[in-house]
């Protein structure tokens, strides 16, 4: 499965995880509030009147006593009310709904869990997209082109006696002798056969075996891996080991200029079986392994 093919499940799947993170906060809250009094019937037990009125069975002194005391207290033109700590008069507006004023704790730690869920899964989310995307940036993962022209590379494989390594492709580029292309056209098909044509192959660096790197043995002229003794010849075909098969490869391109692309997206290009030698080359030397 492709990168874009896991995008386009994963991200729906995500967006359904938020918004069930959303629905499953919001009934939760829902359900917490049932058993105390609405935001309604508060505000109606609070305008409800707050005139204190003296005992019926007063006397008239008493009465008139009452009636100086509360005028003494009382400010001008301003009607007493209950407060809603604990009864006490209070002279003034009526006082502002607590919920006007702020949030409840209640409220609070809801509204701090809803924020730290809604936090890691976007974090979360942005990570898994930011690892399938696919890279746009030439690096790998994606299309990487080569600095150097093909006829330098050859060059300076034929100088050196090994292969010539491109770092950002994880890569190893060799060249495929062309009297080996019609054995090649029998085992070999189209991403790699391409480059094979060109006279070009890329070999992916990880041996097939258990992802180790494989190193280049400049006696042997072969790849040996040295976590397990895998080898393969020139071209990466299997030569011993426990590998399974031969080292895998990406479609390589060579332009009309001698420019190199190596194409890493997507999986690579499984390597051939055990027992495929289209070119014939034996160990030339001492193994390293």
């Amino acid at each position: 499965m492709e990168a874009r093919d896991v995008l386009l499940i994963a991200i729906p799947v995500i967006l359904g995880l938020a918004v069930l993170l959303v629905v499953a906060t919001t009934v939760s809250r829902q359900r917490s509030s049932t058993g105390s009094l609405g935001r309604e019937a508060r505000k109606a037990d609070r305008s409800a009147s707050t005139e204190v009125v003296p005992a019926a069975d007063l006397d008239e002194e008493a009465r008139a006593r009452f009636a100086e005391t509360k005028s003494s207290l009382e400010p001008a033109g301003r009607a007493p009310a209950l407060s809603a700590a604990g009864g006490l008069i209070r002279f003034g507006d009526t006082p502002a709904d607590p919920e006007a004023l702020g949030v409840s704790r209640r409220q609070f730690f809801n509204r701090g869990i809803l924020a730290s869920q809604s936090l890691v899964l976007g974090s979360f989310s942005l990570a898994v997209i930011g690892f399938l995307w696919p890279s746009k940036t030439g690096g790998f993962g994606g299309e990487v082109k080569v600095s150097e022209k093909l006829d330098d590379i050859i060059a300076v494989i034929n100088e050196k006696r090994e292969p010539f390594y491109v770092p950002e492709a994880r890569s190893y580029l060799v060249p495929y002798p062309k009297p080996a292309l019609a054995k090649a056209k029998a085992v070999y098909k189209d991403p790699v056969l391409g480059g094979m044509e060109a006279g070009l192959v890329a070999l992916f660096q990880k041996c097939p075996h258990l992802g180790c790197r494989v190193p280049w043995c400049a006696t042997s002229q072969w790849f040996e891996c040295p976590c397990h003794g895998s080898k393969y010849n020139r071209v990466g075909e299997k030569k011993g080991g426990p590998a399974p098969r031969g080292m895998d490869r990406w479609p390589v391109q060579v332009a009309s200029g001698g420019s190199i692309t190596i194409n890493t997206s997507g999986s690579a290009v499984q390597g051939p079986a055990i027992g495929v030698n289209t070119t014939g080359q034996e160990a030339e030397g001492p193994n390293c392994v």
